[in-house]
C-alpha cells in the first residue's frame, strides 16, 4: 500500500474539496457565496454599460473603472461558479489542464487588477498635482497602452507557474483541499521537488505585490508632498474626496490578496477552512463592493447610472 501511495502517476482529474471540515454547510455558505457574486456581475456590469453608452463618460478614469470591472467580473467568474458546483452538486472533480488553466487564468486577472490599481494611483497623482495638464498626460489611447502592457506582464509573469507544475510527478494522492485551484495547494500535491515552482510564486508575489504597493505609495506621497504646500482647507478636502474611493477599494483587494498569500505559506496554525474562507473573501467582497463604492463617491457616474435604472 505505502509502495502505491508513492507511485508517481499522471492522473486524468484533481479533485477539489470546497471547504473541508465544512461539507454538512455547504449548502448553507453557497448562499452569501450566490448573492455576493451576483450582486457583484450586476454592480460590475453596470459599469460597463453605462460607460459604454455615454460618450460624456469616455474619459481616462472611467476606463480604468471599466478595466477594474472587467477584472473583478473575471476574477470572481474563475473561481465562484465552479465553488457553487462543489457545493451544490457535489461535482468535486476537475481536469489537470482545467485545473492548471483555472490557475493561470486567476493569477493573472490578479496580476492585471493590481497594474490597474497602480494606473488609478498616477490617475490620481496627475488629477491633484496636474490638473492643467491632465488631458495631455492621460488620454485615452495612453490608458489603452497601458492597459495592454499590464496584461502583458501578468501573462510572462504567470505562465510559468502552471508550465513548472506541468513537469513535476503527482502522486496517488490527487485531492485538493480549497475550492480552487491556488498554486501553493496544487504544489503540495507533487510528490516531487517543488523548491522552483515555490521560489518562482515567492519571487512573482514579491514583484508584483511589493513594487506594484511601492508605486501606489509614490503617488500618494508626491500628492501628500504637494498638498502640504498649500494651506486651503477646501483644496485639503477636495483631494480626500478625489482619493477616497481609490483608497477605499485599493485596501480591500491587496488586504484579504495579502492575508490569502500569506496564510497559505505561512499560516499552519490557522484551521484550512478559515484560510479558505477568508481567501474567497477576495473573490467576493471587493467585486461586490468596488461599483458601489465609484457609484456613491463618482457623481457623474452616478448620475448617469440614476439616468438608467430610474427610467419608468
Amino acid at each position: 500500500m505505502a509502495a502505491f501511495n508513492l507511485t508517481p502517476f499522471d492522473p486524468s482529474t484533481f479533485i477539489l474539496m470546497g471547504i473541508p471540515g465544512l461539507e454538512a454547510a455547504h449548502v448553507w455558505i453557497s448562499i452569501p457565496f450566490s448573492m455576493f457574486y451576483i450582486i457583484g456581475l450586476l454592480g460590475n456590469f453596470m459599469v460597463l454599460f453605462v460607460v459604454g453608452k455615454e460618450q460624456t463618460l469616455h474619459k481616462p478614469m472611467y476606463l480604468l473603472l471599466c478595466m477594474l470591472a472587467l477584472t473583478d467580473i473575471s476574477m470572481s467568474t474563475s473561481v465562484i461558479p465552479k465553488a457553487l458546483c462543489i457545493f451544490w452538486f457535489n461535482l468535486k472533480g476537475i481536469t489537470v489542464g482545467g485545473c492548471f488553466t483555472q490557475m493561470f487564468f486567476l493569477h493573472t486577472v490578479i496580476v492585471v487588477q493590481s497594474a490597474v490599481l497602480v494606473t488609478m494611483s498616477f490617475d490620481r497623482y496627475v488629477a491633484i498635482c496636474n490638473p492643467l495638464r491632465y488631458a495631455t498626460i492621460l488620454t485615452n489611447t495612453r490608458i489603452a497602452k497601458l492597459g495592454l502592457l499590464s496584461l502583458i506582464r501578468a501573462v510572462l509573469l504567470i505562465l510559468p507557474m502552471p508550465l513548472l507544475l506541468s513537469r513535476l510527478p503527482f502522486c496517488a494522492n490527487h485531492i485538493i483541499p480549497h475550492m480552487y485551484c491556488e498554486h501553493i495547494a496544487v504544489a503540495k500535491m507533487s510528490c516531487g521537488d517543488t523548491t522552483v515552482t515555490r521560489m518562482y510564486g515567492l519571487v512573482t508575489a514579491f514583484v508584483v505585490i511589493v513594487l506594484d504597493l511601492m508605486f501606489i505609495a509614490l503617488s500618494y506621497g508626491l500628492i501628500i508632498r504637494d498638498l502640504l504646500k498649500i494651506s486651503s482647507k477646501e483644496v485639503h478636502q477636495k483631494a480626500l474626496n478625489t482619493c477616497t474611493s481609490h483608497i477605499c477599494v485599493m485596501l480591500m483587494s491587496y488586504t484579504p490578496c495579502l492575508f490569502s498569500y500569506l496564510t497559505q505559506r505561512f499560516g499552519q496554525g490557522i484551521a484550512p477552512d478559515v484560510q479558505i474562507i477568508l481567501a474567497s473573501l477576495y473573490f467576493l467582497v471587493p467585486p461586490m463592493l468596488n461599483p458601489i463604492i465609484y457609484g456613491v463617491k463618482t457623481k457623474e457616474l452616478c448620475d448617469k447610472v440614476g439616468k438608467y435604472t430610474c427610467r419608468r
